[in-house]
């Protein structure tokens, strides 16, 4: 069993960037105590935020938030106060990584982050992808194509896999691409039949945040509403309790 999280953080900032609550996302992913955790809008650094926020972490959002985690970051945007991208909070070694760019223009950087768990028992590894995609749905067709391409040349095919984050696929195009060039089910879609609306967190009714897998069953998909994350970022996460598939191992 493993048990499987992804949060867009927002950079660590409530709605409209007046508070940083990146301290209760420590505390309220630590409660949570999933053994993965796929992070979208990491802040890597800021030259600003520090001066602004008495309490903002010395140290760069995803070593602040990993504690006891194993973790991995991929600078995605690059700006002249600092730069974010995406993390991965992991209970297992990561044995490799890499971040691979998916910008299509420089007015969103996007990327994903690739890494390779060991998990005790598995003869393989684990291949764990977060990623977040474009607004424009032009874009995230482009985005997905390369996706898929990556996947392919990148994962064996009867490797275990989960690729999460924040899609901004509101129209559910990204899953039937996926299901049909890669095998991949949707956690949420497999459990209850749709997808789960997951922005803005006050009042969902968008379904940007995905869970899609292969080699494992799905016996828990929940959106976490209510608080504290109402309070924290403007998506709400996303959880999932995962079985790997008899056989394999």
């Amino acid at each position: 069993m493993i048990k499987v999280a992804t949060y867009n953080i927002h950079k660590g900032l409530s709605l409209f960037n007046q508070r940083l609550v990146v301290h209760d996302v420590r505390e309220a992913l630590q409660a949570l105590a999933p053994d993965l955790i796929f992070l979208q809008e990491v802040q890597g650094a800021h030259s600003q935020r520090g001066q602004r926020f008495a309490t903002w972490p010395s140290s760069p959002q995803h070593e602040f938030l990993a504690g006891d985690f194993h973790t991995a970051y991929g600078l995605n945007a690059r700006y002249k106060l600092g730069h974010h991208g995406n993390a991965l909070l992991s209970r297992f070694p990561i044995v490799r990584w890499h971040n691979h760019d998916l910008t299509l223009h420089r007015f969103e950087q996007r990327g994903v982050l690739h890494c390779e768990l060991a998990v005790p028992g598995w003869q393989q590894p684990l291949h764990a992808l977060c990623v977040h995609l474009n607004l424009r749905a032009m874009d995230r067709r482009k985005q997905v194509k390369m996706l898929i391409e990556r996947v392919l040349n990148d994962v064996p095919e009867d490797a275990p896999l989960v690729l999460a984050g924040d899609f901004n696929d509101w129209r559910g195009e990204a899953t039937m691409q996926f299901a049909r060039e890669l095998g991949l089910i949707e956690a949420f879609n497999t459990l209850h039949g749709a997808s789960a609306k997951s922005f803005p967190v006050q009042l969902p009714i968008l379904s940007l945040d995905r869970v899609y897998l292969r080699g494992f069953s799905v016996q828990v998909a929940n959106v976490l509403g209510g608080m504290p994350w109402s309070r924290l970022s403007d998506h709400a996460p996303l959880y999932a309790v995962l079985h790997r598939n008899e056989g394999l191992a």
